[in-house]
């Protein structure tokens, strides 16, 4: 009697065991399509150069800054070239930067209305790449107890002495025109370049 019950636990746990592996094979499967599928729609997206919708802010950049891809529309709206070609301490670079002095000066933030237009040197012109916007700390911490942020966009601070010769200010950039590898809000960007000066 004791081995026909070995033999029927032996026979239950054996069968417990299939259950088990099938139970895995089959999940398995599910998740390996399910990456699958994924990994198709990744691909057709990476294919037709689409990535995934782009912030808010960036959209609301590119919309306003349409018709300043024409740097001559830029300069007859107030812009006006500062500092020359900037390049990255170690990488990347960040362009030729156009101000708006006025807008600098007003202490206000509007996606709309960029403080600094931002170009590339390419083909004999320039093409606009990502804007910068500039805040003075003094003056927006004079009404504001806090750094600003612009469509859940932290600004960075940046102190004085520095090298722009600029008072300490808030500072963004938004790459809306050209993309960032790093980021759309980062700074340097190394898919911009100073070579074409």
């Amino acid at each position: 009697m004791t081995t026909q019950i070995k033999t029927l636990i032996h026979k239950f746990n054996m069968r417990i065991l299939c259950l088990t592996l099938l139970s895995c094979v089959a999940a398995a499967a599910v998740l390996i399509a399910a990456d699958g599928t994924a990994t198709k729609e990744s691909g057709q997206g990476h294919a037709g150069h689409a990535q995934a919708a782009p912030a808010k802010l960036v959209q609301l950049v590119r919309d306003a800054t349409t018709p300043y891809v024409d740097v001559n529309a830029a300069t007859a709206a107030g812009y006006q070239p500062f500092l020359g070609c900037v390049s990255g301490p170690d990488h990347g670079a960040m362009g030729y930067h156009y101000v708006n002095g006025a807008l600098v000066g007003d202490g206000e933030l509007d996606a709309s209305r960029p403080e600094v237009l931002i170009y590339e040197a390419s083909g004999g012109g320039l093409q606009l790449v990502g804007v910068e916007f500039v805040v003075i700390a003094d003056t927006w911490l004079a009404h504001h107890d806090s750094p600003p942020v612009l469509e859940g966009q932290s600004f960075q601070f940046v102190s004085s002495p520095n090298r722009y010769g600029l008072p300490a200010h808030f500072e963004l950039h938004v790459w809306a025109w050209r993309d960032n590898p790093n980021g759309a809000f980062v700074d340097w960007n190394n898919e911009v370049s100073c070579e074409g000066q």
